[in-house]
């Protein structure tokens, strides 16, 4: 079942409590990490808890996440225990969620006993040492003491907490189950027994409380309510709620690529640039970054040349700060970063305190970055990041992968939430993913980022020209510039799109693979095409198509055969797929005889079986296949092997 999300004002007496009933998959707890994100997203928006520059907040505040669990889900699925140990790792914690398991003592048609090797279905909460309350759910007033007693813990101590519901559940686990196939005894029970609002009732009945005239009138005005709200149910149009409040100001993508200028003035590029690398004299930084980090940095952005992607990275960072957007990272070693490359924060080497430049640009600064080196997670910690993405579109949030493929581990996030959410339930996203990905002969776990899999996920058409509104946008940048602006077009647009990025492992240091300080001023963007500008296109007889790091290889093997006569040409946004751009691109040629589309990847991975059709019923060409040749596994794990596999995909594109 998909459950919309919805908002409302409760009101009781002269209180007033804004309650969110957040969308939620069918896939059990996958929604704990993006109710927890959202807690955290409302806190930012607010400048509350961690973000209150008063220090006068603690998390949580004004502000809590309310979870009700399943008892079989709450024992079986990990992310339970994923978002447990989230719950207070810095950058994440929340000031404590209450969790509310509705204790059926029974998991569809599994019974307790086989559900779960602990005692009580409640036991993952032990892993924090959280409070677990157990009451039984067949006593109301109870229930209300144990709820009481969770929030006012929760309040004193920001911390988790578990209210244990144990009931029973009367019917099967939907309308055509019958649950006594499977659990005769204790349905045998459960049939014997009367409601809990029937006991209940009863109990205040014969307390004198109440009169069973009260009780009839009470049940009937209810009983009318929802009577008359069914028949209202044809005709009711519900108000559009998904642009109001922070979102207001913000528009569904439209149907056409936009073109968003995305260029900064250079001078405040040095600048930014700059204050990345800077930190206070009494900060004791480690030497090698000192040599190879700071100086180095600082001499590119002098001569405005040899920008590499750390430095884009950084700039773009920077300089959206200086706009007032917000922005937070997040990942495995992401301050770091998984190649070293990053360095956004810098660890005294005396101390251990840590220094973050680009929340140092200026004295009145406003807007921040926020590092957040995470768990060893990637379904809880995507999760959270979602979470804060659907709530706050004034953040460029990310999440890195420490190597691309590793975001499998994530997939049901991926496929119900990120990729689909804006269909399902018209909640916007602007979150980055950045997936390390290229050929280098790691193996087969640190290669591919699979974009096969995520190209397969969006809604783009074989026949018909895309536009902005595609479900995802997936790139494969070859430069820092193309990086540099597609991350400040994610928060300069008036709508927001998740960004997957093939992001670069050795390109991050490769010469060739820099830009200027140029490729970033005003008037210029992000380019879903690159043209090559080192041939003379009357010579051109074939047209090779590539994408991303690939390019630097093909571009090096024919400077090494003097093969002047194939233009290497850079798709860099996959989808939303440039058809315009690729026709006008092949005019260009017009003795070109032959088109090749060349990629690292085997046959059955990369962008080949998303491309081909677009190529022949968009572009016009039907190009032919270089790559490796269909394999159960991305890449070999025999350097050797690797090395032959290079040369010979090289000698077939040129050949």
């Amino acid at each position: 079942m998909l459950f919309l999300a919805i908002s409302t004002d409760y009101v009781v007496g002269d209180k007033s409590v804004h309650t969110i009933l957040l969308p939620n998959s069918s896939h059990l707890e996958a929604v704990n990490p993006v109710c927890a994100g959202v807690a955290r997203g409302k806190q930012m928006y607010r400048k509350t808890g961690d973000y209150c520059l008063q220090d006068h907040s603690r998390p949580g505040e004004n502000i809590m996440p309310i979870i009700v669990h399943g008892d079989a889900a709450f024992s079986g699925q990990g992310v339970v225990a994923e978002t447990f140990a989230l719950s207070k790792v810095p950058h994440f914690d929340v000031g404590g969620s209450i969790h509310l398991i509705t204790n059926n003592q029974v998991g569809f048609t599994t019974p307790a006993h086989r559900g779960r090797s602990s005692t009580y279905c409640s036991d993952m909460g032990k892993m924090v040492n959280c409070p677990i309350i157990h009451v039984n759910g067949d006593y109301a007033e109870d229930v209300v003491r144990a709820c009481r007693l969770a929030f006012s813990y929760r309040q004193l101590f920001r911390k988790d907490v578990i209210v244990d519901l144990i009931c029973w559940r009367r019917w099967g686990h939907n309308e055509i189950d019958e649950p006594s196939f499977t659990n005769p005894a204790m349905y045998r029970k459960i049939e014997s027994r009367r409601s809990v609002p029937d006991i209940y009732a009863e109990q205040l009945v014969n307390a004198d409380i109440v009169s069973q005239n009260d009780i009839n009138t009470v049940v009937g005005e209810y009983t009318k309510e929802l009577e008359t709200q069914h028949s209202e149910m044809e005709s009711y149009k519900p108000k559009v709620q998904h642009l109001e409040k922070q979102w207001s100001g913000f528009i569904q993508a439209p149907h056409e690529v936009q073109v968003w200028d995305t260029g900064v003035d250079v001078d405040l590029l040095r600048y930014v640039g700059a204050k990345s690398v800077a930190y206070p004299e009494s900060f004791n930084i480690h030497q090698t970054l000192e040599k190879h980090h700071v100086s180095t940095r600082l001499k590119r952005l002098a001569a405005g040349t040899g920008i590499d992607w750390a430095t884009a990275e950084a700039m773009a960072f920077g300089s959206l700060l200086t706009q007032g957007f917000v922005v937070r990272i997040s990942g495995q070693d992401c301050g770091r970063g998984t190649f070293s490359h990053r360095h956004c924060m810098l660890v005294d080497q005396e101390t251990n305190e840590v220094y973050i430049p680009l929340n140092d640009i200026d004295p009145d600064q406003k807007a921040y970055i926020e590092v957040c080196n995470s768990i060893l997670s990637e379904e809880a910690v995507m999760g959270f990041e979602y979470g804060m993405s659907i709530d706050n579109p004034k953040c460029l949030c990310i999440w890195e992968a420490q190597f691309g493929d590793f975001f499998n581990g994530a997939q049901i996030m991926i496929d119900t939430m990120v990729s689909s959410g804006e269909c399902k339930w018209l909640k916007q996203s602007g979150l980055v993913i950045l997936l390390p990905h290229g050929y280098d002969g790691a193996g087969p776990e640190h290669s591919s980022a699979r974009p096969e899999r995520w190209l397969q996920l969006t809604d783009s058409q074989e026949d018909t020209v895309d536009g902005d509104h595609v479900n995802m946008h997936v790139v494969n940048p070859s430069t820092p510039a193309q990086y540099f602006h597609l991350l400040r077009r994610q928060m300069l647009r008036n709508y927001r799109k998740p960004l997957v990025v093939m992001a670069p492992k050795t390109l991050l240091r490769l010469p060739s693979a820099s830009s200027t300080l140029v490729e970033m001023a005003p008037a210029t963007h992000f380019l879903p095409l690159i043209s090559d500008s080192g041939i003379e296109s009357s010579a051109v007889k074939k047209v090779v198509f590539c994408s991303g790091k690939h390019f630097y290889a093909l571009q090096k093997h024919r400077e090494t055969t003097g093969k002047m006569d194939v233009a290497l040409i850079r798709v860099e946004s996959l989808c939303p797929f440039p058809a315009a751009e690729l026709q006008a691109e092949i005019k260009k040629f017009p003795n070109a005889q032959k088109f090749v589309w060349s990629q690292e990847e085997p046959r059955n991975m990369g962008a080949w079986t998303f491309v081909t059709p677009r190529f022949e019923n968009l572009v016009g060409v039907k190009p032919t296949y270089v790559g490796r040749p269909n394999m159960p596994t991305p890449a070999t794990g025999i350097g050797k092997v690797h090395a032959q596999e290079v040369q010979q995909l090289l000698t077939n594109t040129f050949a």
